[in-house]
C-alpha cells in the first residue's frame, strides 16, 4: 500500500502492518471522538511515526497514486475531524 503524508512523501507499506496501523488508526479515532487534544497529538504522531517507521520511503521524483493520505503531525484535531470517516483514516 502506497501511503502519502501530507508535506513529508510516500512511503510503501507492506500488508503485514496494515493491523498495527489499523489498532493505531482506532486509537486516534477515540481520541477525537473524545475532542481529547493531548492524546490526538500523540495518537496522530504515533500513527504518522509507524508509517515512517515500516514503510520504505519512495523517491520524491517518483509519481505514483496513494492508497492513503494522511495528514503530518501538525494537524489540528477539528481538521483530523473532517478528514475521518466511519472506518477512521485508514479503511478496513
Amino acid at each position: 500500500m502506497i501511503t502519502r503524508i501530507l508535506g513529508d512523501g510516500q512511503y510503501e507499506i507492506a500488508e503485514e502492518h496494515l493491523d498495527r496501523l489499523n489498532r493505531l488508526d482506532a486509537t486516534l479515532q477515540s481520541t477525537v471522538r473524545a475532542d481529547d487534544a493531548a492524546a490526538f497529538a500523540a495518537a496522530l504522531s504515533a500513527l504518522v511515526g509507524t508509517v515512517r517507521e515500516l514503510g520504505t520511503r519512495l523517491p520524491d521524483e517518483m509519481i505514483t497514486v496513494s492508497d492513503l493520505v494522511l495528514p503530518d503531525e501538525d494537524t489540528s484535531l477539528p481538521q483530523v475531524r473532517n478528514l475521518l470517516t466511519d472506518e477512521g483514516l485508514i479503511p478496513g
